[in-house]
């Protein structure tokens, strides 16, 4: 597998090798993570995530990205003890919009995603450090994410029709991370073209892991020592037309991107005929995902995107070292 050196400065885009070779940590104390937080209104829950990085024993850089919130987050990110750097945008771009912002401004060899709603434990940078150490070949390492004491994620699985779904059950492997807290080389992320920004909110992490898959990489799971509690939905409300606007709009467009032709035609088929028929259909179910304009305007949305979705697809292949059928076979339905 392949090595990764320190990552490219800022904006900079990865030339020569489709991938970099990964070297080990830089020398000296300098802190080796950034711990990006993107928040939108989050006054409620933003400062319990600052108290739990400032409690870590690992040393790192703390960047939040504020996505024009307009409830006091700002003056609570200006007056915290821990000083984080603060990256206003002039507009709300979503955790997708957020994360892929901050990307272009990280100058540490590892990047950590970190939801403004969830706290993890003070061993938590330094497990996922120590656990990428072990593993050059691994682009990326997720954490256990809890609620209550009840295990949201220990990673993702990918489902036989292209969904992302968390695993709540330990297991030697896994697909993908679970955006909420991860730690991923920066270098690889910028190799395998960064975050979809246009995705707003939701599947940016699965659509990332297909790539790193693509490029041969591996993401670890969840170690022992990596948790974090995570209020969940503290920004938006799982279940509402909004979080099922997007979920089903962006697990297409990942499908679109990354995954075997047949397969991304195939749910986009499925898609589009099972909302054919719901006005004739007398057992619809309530859930919001059902409603057959909310179902429309995500057919829409995937049309209107479509042209920059299949340049995305070529950009993608193009960079890829294993086949969209070979990571498609090896871990869809497992």
């Amino acid at each position: 597998m392949t090595r990764y050196e320190d990552p490219a400065p800022p904006c900079q885009e990865p030339s020569g090798s489709r991938i970099p070779s990964i070297g080990g940590p830089p020398a000296g104390s300098a802190p080796r993570a950034t711990v990006v937080v993107v928040t939108w209104r989050g006054a409620g829950h933003v400062e319990r995530c600052l108290d739990a990085l400032a409690a870590q024993d690992r040393p790192h850089r703390t960047l939040v990205v504020d996505n024009a919130s307009d409830d006091g987050t700002a003056g609570l990110l200006a007056a915290h003890p821990s000083k984080p750097r603060v990256l206003r945008l002039p507009r709300n771009a979503g955790y997708a919009g957020g994360i892929a912002a901050a990307l272009a401004r990280i100058d540490t060899p590892l990047m950590a995603w970190l939801n403004d709603d969830a706290a993890p434990g003070p061993g938590w940078l330094a497990t996922l450090e120590d656990a990428l150490d072990a593993r050059p070949d691994a682009a990326a390492v997720t954490s256990r994410l809890l609620r209550g004491t009840a295990v949201q994620s220990l990673g993702v699985r990918l489902t036989a029709d292209g969904h992302g779904a968390d695993r709540t059950e330990p297991a030697p492997e896994t697909f993908g991370f679970c955006g909420g807290a991860v730690l991923l080389r920066t270098a690889a992320l910028r190799a395998v073209g960064g975050v979809p920004a246009d995705f707003f909110c939701y599947y940016e992490d699965t659509d990332t892991a297909w790539r790193l898959r693509l490029a041969g990489l591996d993401v670890l799971p969840a170690p022992g020592g990596s948790d974090v509690a995570h209020l969940h939905g503290a920004s938006t409300r799982p279940g509402s037309p909004l979080f099922h606007r997007w979920n089903e709009r962006n697990r297409l467009l990942m499908l679109l991107r990354c995954a075997p032709a047949a397969v991304a035609v195939r749910e986009l088929a499925r898609f589009a005929a099972l909302t054919a028929v719901l006005p004739l259909r007398r057992d619809v179910p309530g859930a919001a995902n059902f409603r057959l304009g909310l179902r429309a305007r995500v057919l829409a949305e995937v049309a209107l995107r479509l042209p920059a979705t299949l340049r995305a697809r070529r950009a993608i292949g193009g960079r890829a070292i294993l086949r969209r059928g070979e990571v498609w076979r090896r871990w869809a339905g497992g």
